[in-house]
């Protein structure tokens, strides 16, 4: 009776791990987009994961609520201080790879906001890929997020193989 008790827990305790391991498609996937708004400006961070056969570069990103979406970076100066800037030539993303866009390193940068979402509003994050594809990305706008924090539930973000590619 123990031992029942005691694996019906440790299944539990692994299920959301195995949720996550089925949530992984075939193609494009980005899970846990966020962004961080001020006045003007923000940031959106994700984790993306190539599921597809082939090799591809993330080169640009457009949104409605910026003028302006870079690909952006952290870089310690010369003089040892931390700079941010513009990535030239894109992000890599190797086939079956994933890179994390976080707090402090890559990010996408909004500059030239019209207007602030509110806290929890969402709103589109189009990817732009070297070979002319794009995958929009829905993003939430949670400026309490703490670095390192991760929504364990957010799965969005799906894209198939051929939508990929094509």
């Amino acid at each position: 009776m123990i031992f029942r008790r005691v694996l019906a827990a440790a299944t539990l305790a692994f299920l959301p791990f195995a949720t996550l391991a089925q949530e992984h498609p075939e193609g494009i996937h980005v899970h846990d987009a966020y962004a961080r708004i001020g006045n003007g400006s923000g940031a959106v961070f994700f984790m993306i994961h190539n599921n597809t056969d082939k090799d591809l570069t993330i080169t640009g990103a457009h949104t409605g609520i910026a003028k302006l979406a870079e690909l952006h970076t952290h870089v310690e100066g010369e003089d040892g201080v931390m700079k941010m800037g513009k990535i030239d030539g894109g992000v890599a993303l190797p086939s079956g790879d994933m890179h994390e866009f976080n707090r402090g390193g890559d990010h996408v940068m909004l500059m030239g906001l019209g207007s602030v979402p509110a806290e929890g509003a969402t709103f589109d994050l189009v990817l732009e890929f070297d070979d002319g594809s794009e995958f929009s990305v829905p993003v939430v706008v949670d400026n309490a997020r703490k670095p390192g924090e991760m929504n364990m539930m957010d799965h969005s973000g799906h894209m198939t193989k051929q939508g990929a590619s094509d």
